[in-house]
C-alpha cells in the first residue's frame, strides 16, 4: 500500500483533495532533502475530509520552489482515496489516526504500513513531527501533545498558546513519534478556510527554519494548558438529532458553541428518551466507563454533573458515529519542572 518517493511528483502542487488520488493513488511518503539533516516529518490527510494539511504542505513547497529547503522534509499523505470523496475514511477502512504503534494490534495492512513509516523515520535524525487536522465543530486553533516535555511544549506554543495534553485515543501518530522527537498535532479549525491554511503554512515554515528549540523553560503565562480526561461517544443503537427531530437523544442545537468554554454543573446538553444515561459512553484515560461522574438526568434532560471543558464537540453525524461526540478537559497547571 505504501509508496515512497524521493522527489515531488508531477501535479502534486496543483492537485486538489478531490484530484490528489490521480497523482498519489495510494498512501505515500515523500522525502525531500534539505540543508540540515535533522528532518521535519509531517502527516496530512490521515482523515480524508481534513484537507488543511495538504494545502499547507503545498503552500510551503510552492514558496520554496527552486530553493533548497532549510532542512529535510518528509511528508506522509495518508488517505488520498478518502480525500477524493471528502470523507474521514472509506467504508471498511480503519481510522488512519488510530492504527499507529500503540494501538491494539489488529494485524491490518494499515497498521503494517504506518509501522513501516515509523521504522523508516527511526533511521533518520528527526527535528520534530507535525500531524495536521481539522475539526467539524466550532473550535479555536490549538495544539495537542502527548508529552509535557520541554521541546514538545515549545513546539506546541509555536502554533498556539492553547495546548491540550492527552493520552487517549490510542494509536495516534503524535504518540507513535513521541519516542523519536518532539511531536504535536495541530487542530486548524474547519477545513476549507484560507486563514487556517495560512496559519498551518506559516507554522510549517517556522518549523523548517527553526534551528533549535529555546533552551529556557517555557513559562506558565505563555500557555493556556488543558488536560483531556474523558471521551464521550454516542451508543451505537441510539438515534440522535440536533434540529429538534424526534430521537432518543435530542441535543441542544448550539452544542458545539460550548467548545473550550468551562460549563458549570447543571448545563443542559440534550433531552433523553427511554435509554437514559445508557445513550452515552464516557471513558476516562484508562478506558473505564465514567459517565455518571460527568452527567446526570434531571426530568429527562441530560445535564452535566460536574464542571468540564468540552473540545471537538461536533454536529456532524458521520464524525460522531466514526469517532466520538467530544472530549472533556480540565485546566492543567504547568509545574516549573514539567518540561525538564
Amino acid at each position: 500500500m505504501l509508496a515512497i518517493l524521493d522527489q515531488l511528483p508531477d501535479g502534486f502542487l496543483g492537485a486538489s483533495p478531490a484530484t490528489l488520488h490521480e497523482v498519489l493513488p495510494s498512501p505515500t511518503l515523500i522525502e525531500l532533502p534539505g540543508q540540515r539533516e535533522d528532518w521535519l516529518f509531517v502527516s496530512a490527510l490521515l482523515h480524508g475530509n481534513e484537507n488543511t494539511g495538504l494545502k499547507a504542505v503545498q503552500n510551503v513547497l510552492r514558496a520554496w520552489h527552486g530553493h533548497p529547503l532549510p532542512r529535510g522534509l518528509a511528508v506522509f499523505v495518508g488517505n488520498p482515496a478518502a480525500a477524493r470523496l471528502g470523507v474521514r475514511h472509506l467504508p471498511g477502512q480503519p481510522d488512519y489516526n488510530r492504527v499507529w504503534p500503540g494501538a491494539p494490534e489488529s494485524g491490518s495492512p494499515e497498521q503494517a504500513m504506518v509501522r513501516a513509516v515509523v521504522e523508516r523515520m527511526r533511521g533518520r535524525r528527526l527535528f520534530a513531527s507535525v500531524d495536521i487536522h481539522n475539526s467539524t465543530g466550532l473550535n479555536p486553533h490549538y495544539a495537542c501533545v502527548t508529552r509535557l516535555g520541554h521541546d514538545f511544549l515549545h513546539l506546541a506554543a509555536l502554533f498556539s498558546r492553547t495546548v491540550v495534553h492527552y493520552t487517549r485515543p490510542l494509536g495516534v501518530q503524535t504518540a507513535a513519534f513521541s519516542a523519536l522527537c518532539p511531536t504535536v498535532t495541530i487542530e486548524c479549525g474547519k477545513a476549507g478556510k484560507a486563514a487556517s491554511e495560512k496559519h498551518a503554512s506559516d507554522f510549517l515554515d517556522a518549523c523548517l527554519r527553526l534551528r533549535r528549540f529555546p533552551a529556557r523553560d517555557i513559562e506558565p503565562r505563555e500557555l493556556d494548558l488543558y488536560h483531556s480526561v474523558a471521551t464521550v461517544t454516542v451508543a451505537p443503537d441510539t438515534r440522535f438529532s440536533f434540529d429538534g427531530d424526534e430521537a432518543d437523544l435530542m441535543f441542544v442545537p448550539d452544542l458545539d458553541h460550548m467548545n473550550f468554554r468551562e460549563r458549570p454543573p447543571g448545563t443542559p446538553w440534550a433531552s433523553v428518551g427511554e435509554q437514559g444515561l445508557a445513550c452515552l459512553r464516557v471513558t476516562d484515560e484508562r478506558g473505564r466507563e465514567v459517565r455518571e461522574e460527568f452527567f446526570e438526568l434531571r426530568d429527562r434532560r441530560l445535564v452535566t454533573r460536574r464542571a468540564a471543558i468540552p473540545a471537538l464537540l461536533t454536529r456532524d453525524a458521520h464524525v460522531i458515529r466514526q469517532d466520538c461526540l467530544c472530549y472533556l478537559m480540565e485546566r492543567l497547571a504547568l509545574r516549573p519542572d514539567a518540561g525538564r
